[in-house]
């Protein structure tokens, strides 16, 4: 009897061990430091070096004189661009590259990076000399093709979705035509 209770309790000790090691592990690999939280709030501006971009390829110098709201926004449209771009992967193969979809890419990989770098150049090159006015009119600028891009991807992110939900409609009309067919 004392044999048994022995070998439970170095089996449960054995399991309650290699239990603790593979959930550090895992928290380990999906790059999650057990035991450490780090709470940063939605509401703090964010630092250029928090900042990772997912399918924009920005030089991040260009990045520096952006205020935060900027920064956030850039960081949006690099998320909106990651999620477009796998909704349009799915469809890549019944679909032919579109006006709006070459625009915006367009856009995303060429124009952005010309106009951050433009802007990055009118401030660091003149930043006393440049007068608020110009500054501020580049700073407008700026934000207008900010915006625009964003709700270009907005637009053609609602496209697509709404594409997906025509493609459901479709295939449930064609399932409720062949149950009716096939009940008579």
């Amino acid at each position: 009897m004392s044999i048994l209770l022995g070998v439970g309790v170095i089996t449960t000790v054995g399991v309650l061990y290699l239990g603790k090691k593979g959930w550090h592990a895992f928290h380990r690999m999906v790059g999650i430091t057990p035991g450490v939280l780090v709470y940063q709030s939605p509401d703090q501006p964010m630092a250029l070096s928090d900042m990772t971009w997912q399918t924009l390829a920005l030089n991040t110098d260009h990045l520096q004189h952006l205020p935060a709201t900027q920064l956030q926004q850039i960081q949006r449209i690099d998320q909106k661009t990651k999620l477009y771009q796998a909704q349009y992967q799915t469809q890549l193969s019944r679909q032919t590259l579109t006006e709006q979809q070459f625009v915006l890419h367009k856009l995303l990989h060429t124009r952005l990076p010309q106009m951050l770098a433009s802007y990055h150049q009118l401030h660091a090159a003149s930043a006393q000399s440049m007068s608020q006015t110009k500054r501020n009119e580049a700073g407008q600028l700026l934000q207008e093709a900010l915006d625009n891009i964003e709700q270009r991807l907005d637009a053609l992110m609602e496209q697509s979705q709404n594409q997906h939900l025509q493609d459901l409609k479709v295939m449930k009309r064609y399932m409720d035509s062949h149950n009716d067919s096939s009940d008579k």
